[in-house]
């Protein structure tokens, strides 16, 4: 079996993070998807599950955070280019993401950040392999 993560996000609409993901370009599972979830496929080994609070509440005793208001876990998506770093940002801001970071040159990699309706952060990131290459190892 190929390693794969799933990304259990706890959500307030359900149908709203839904048309969110697909908007910035996820594919919804509907094997994995009911009234209840929806899995949301960003590549053949990473899937982000989208629950509602009330769902996820069954698989933990622990409060479930305001990701608004509380930081609980960085994700980060790689790129293959600058350009596809911008398309998912300004696909984000189109969706009704949040930007605290807009994408810019980092050194040999570029990226930023953008937030779900729910407030989860996404860090987005291109890296430069010919630049990194030619950098001083530590």
């Amino acid at each position: 079996m190929t390693k794969s993560i799933f990304i259990n996000l706890p959500i307030s609409n359900l149908a709203a993070s839904t048309a969110f993901y697909e908007a910035l370009g996820f594919e919804r599972n509907p094997m994995f998807s009911n009234d209840k979830a929806a899995a949301m496929v960003w590549s053949e080994a990473i899937t982000v599950m989208l629950l509602p609070h009330e769902f996820y509440a069954t698989f933990t005793d622990k409060a479930i955070i305001d990701a608004r208001t509380t930081s609980g876990a960085l994700l980060c998506l790689t790129f293959d280019s600058k350009d596809a770093v911008d398309t998912i940002h300004r696909a984000a801001r189109d969706a009704g993401g949040n930007e605290p970071r807009p994408a810019k040159a980092q050194g040999p990699m570029y990226g930023g950040a953008f937030e779900d309706p729910d407030g989860h952060i996404w860090e987005t990131v291109w890296m430069d392999a010919a630049a990194i290459a030619e950098m001083p190892s530590a």
